[in-house]
């Protein structure tokens, strides 16, 4: 009756403000919290600014004074990495402003995951804006085909990889030129690199005039080169877009993107990557379907890019299009088997279409070519989870949090984990660490209730039931853990009003209204008890509760004919169950039919030979049928096996008289 699964729900990270607001909230608003408030404010102005040395000053005196301030100190670290990067990005030559560092410190930390050094100087060792653009699309995620920051990173490397390869058969063709079409060409691409400034600086004029000169420098007749640079441009004006997103500036740069890559595709439509500019612009639109149109050509031109199967695959799922999107991975993986996000992806479409022993091995393999692939560690642990083995789960959720402490995901997931195998203290503790980030996740707030239950907490329970409730009142599960803590609180007038509303969330949500038949059946009303179980009943006619607690109604109204018929019901669903075998028996007794009842009592027996209540009852219903022998025989036996017997003195009048 007090027992559910937890159902774990991916949600989203709370803001460390947040935390930061609730805790002040709690301490009051003294004139030194006031001031408390005002520094950490001033701390995140500084920081959007790049200003992290006035940041990390400011925060150092603050945390002087109060050293236990967790927000001072997690504002102190992201000024001090902000500063590392912001230096690393001034000694790479980067002409980024300090607003554009802090919003790539802010994209890096996708989910809670940040970026390591090295990452970075990879990532900003190339200046081709495909490789920005990869970066960029590490916030691309959803629950299935989540795209962390270690991904991020080896898309990088890729689409660096495939920038260099672009170049050097670009430097081939102009090697094979005449020296008037060489120089024509070398002031075309002087011409796009101006551009492609200008869009840095979001100065889109000076680009469009660069770009438009560019063009008028290619040489008549070279197709080739002319659709060759159209791509570029597109893909300059690509990155004007991924850096201003859905603006109008943003926009804007959209547009001339796709003008641009369809005027290279009229030009020469065997360049795939102007048909991989289009396809990202869709994507990041999220007109998945187009991408994947897109993204579908340019692999057709180019089979062996396995970074274009890559991308669309990660479009085809997105669209839904699961095993569309299987077959493209596993392209991916067979042109490269070392690109560690193609198999997470593929994980994540194997468990998508139903083959767990697929995505395990997928994502087993991910984290064999990257070891700190924290998300491929939390899929693992999910995959395990759901087939029960919840040793490996928590194995696995921890290893993800060795990786990713801030991962809020893998906490909740550990914490179901952990309450499944009965550590109640230690889900109790992941899932305390999961509030303390984000207070108002419903789910999380169910789960430490369920937990706090297990616990015998049961106030504590109530109040995170009444949490629950609050952040989701139209969730029938959460109204229905709080009418199960208030029951276990001992609030049954608190129990009765959660399960009512529970019940009317969901018509066919069995629980509320088992328990409410349960209640009324305890507290002596069973007409009432018996409309919810016939509420239940209409849903599952054939649940082994339902029609055990159904008897237990009919047998408390001493209708003993639809008594037998319910636990009859009963046993035909769980044969084993001794209580409803029990019942059963006692049901025929009350039917007079005590040849039914002995043949019952005999099973439990033979199910249970060390059953006392049944030879009691057995002994009794042999002497009722006039059969001394077999009432003797059983008495006997019964005060033999255990003297000590609450019904002793009945069985041995019955035994006197017999």
């Amino acid at each position: 009756m007090d027992k559910k699964k937890l159902i774990i729900i991916g949600g989203i990270a709370a803001l460390v403000l947040l935390i930061g607001a609730l805790f002040f909230l709690l301490r009051g608003n003294s004139a030194e919290q006031e001031r408390i408030n005002n520094t950490i404010r001033l701390a995140k102005e500084y920081i959007e600014k790049g200003e992290y040395q006035r940041a990390m000053d400011i925060l150092d005196r603050l945390l002087i004074e109060n050293p236990d301030n967790e927000e001072a100190r997690a504002l102190r670290d992201e000024a001090i990495e902000g500063k590392r990067l912001a230096e690393m990005l001034r000694s790479d030559g980067s002409a980024l402003t300090a607003e554009d560092i802090a919003r790539l410190l802010e994209e890096y930390r996708i989910n809670g995951q940040t970026l390591s050094l090295a990452d970075i100087e990879r990532i900003l060792s190339s200046r081709d804006a495909a490789l920005r653009d990869a970066i960029q699309k590490a916030g691309s995620s959803g629950a299935d085909n989540e795209q962390s920051a270690d991904s991020a990173a080896a898309e990088a490397r890729a689409a660096a990889a495939a920038a260099e390869e672009r170049k050097r058969a670009e430097a081939e063709e102009l090697a094979n030129a005449s020296a008037a079409v060489q120089a024509a060409m070398r002031e075309a691409n002087e011409l796009i690199s101006k551009g492609r400034a200008a869009i840095g600086r979001n100065d889109f004029k000076a680009a469009s005039e660069a770009f438009t000169q560019a063009i008028a420098k290619i040489p008549k007749g070279e197709t080739r080169f002319e659709a060759q640079k159209l791509a570029d441009i597109s893909d300059a004006w690509y990155e004007g877009f991924s850096r201003n997103g859905n603006t109008a500036l943003g926009n804007e740069a959209a547009e001339k993107a796709v003008q641009a890559a369809q005027s290279s595709i009229r030009a020469d439509p065997s360049l795939p990557l102007p048909q991989y500019t289009v396809g990202r612009v869709q994507r990041d639109r999220g007109n998945w379907n187009g991408a994947a149109t897109a993204f579908k050509e340019a692999s057709r031109l180019d089979p062996n890019n396995y970074l274009y199967s890559y991308e669309l695959g990660r479009s085809q799922f997105r669209a839904g299009q699961y095993n569309d999107a299987r077959i493209a991975f596993e392209t991916a993986v067979r042109l490269n088997s070392q690109f560690e996000p193609a198999w997470y992806n593929l994980g994540g479409t194997y468990a998508a279409l139903g083959k767990p022993n697929d995505a395990l091995s997928s994502y087993q393999k991910a984290v064999a070519l990257k070891s700190d692939y924290a998300a491929a560690w939390r899929e693992i642990g999910r995959i395990y989870s759901v087939k029960e083995d919840y040793a490996r789960a928590e194995e696995n959720y921890s290893k993800a949090l060795q990786y990713n402490p801030r991962d809020l995901a893998s906490l909740r997931d550990l914490g179901y984990a952990q309450s499944q195998m009965g550590k109640y203290q230690a889900a109790e503790a992941s899932f305390t660490q999961a509030l303390n980030s984000d207070p108002n996740d419903a789910q999380t707030l169910d789960n430490m209730a369920l937990v706090k239950i297990s616990l015998q907490k049961y106030k504590e329970a109530v109040d995170y039931a009444k949490k629950a409730v609050a952040a989701a009142p139209n969730n029938e599960r959460y109204s229905y853990t709080l009418g199960l803590a208030c029951e276990k609180a001992g609030d049954i007038d608190g129990a009765i009003t959660a399960y009512k509303t529970s019940a009317a969330r969901n018509a066919r949500y069995l629980r509320p209204r088992i328990n409410l038949g349960l209640l009324y059946l305890e507290g002596g009303f069973p007409n009432e008890a018996l409309t919810y179980l016939m509420e239940a009943y209409r849903v599952e006619p054939g649940s082994f509760e339902v029609n055990n607690n159904l008897g237990n109604v009919y047998a408390r109204l001493e209708n003993w004919n639809m008594a037998v018929e319910r636990y009859e019901a009963a046993l035909a669903s769980q044969p084993g169950n001794i209580t409803a075998r029990m019942n059963l028996a006692r049901a025929y007794v009350g039917a007079k039919n005590l040849s039914r009842a002995k043949d019952a009592y005999m099973e439990v027996l033979r199910l249970a030979p060390n059953n006392y209540d049944a030879m009691f009852e057995l002994g009794k219903t042999c002497a009722g049928m006039g059969d001394a022998e077999s009432a003797k025989r059983y008495l006997a036996a019964l005060l033999e096996k255990n003297p000590g017997y609450s019904g002793k003195a009945e069985a041995e009048k019955i035994l006197t008289s017999l």
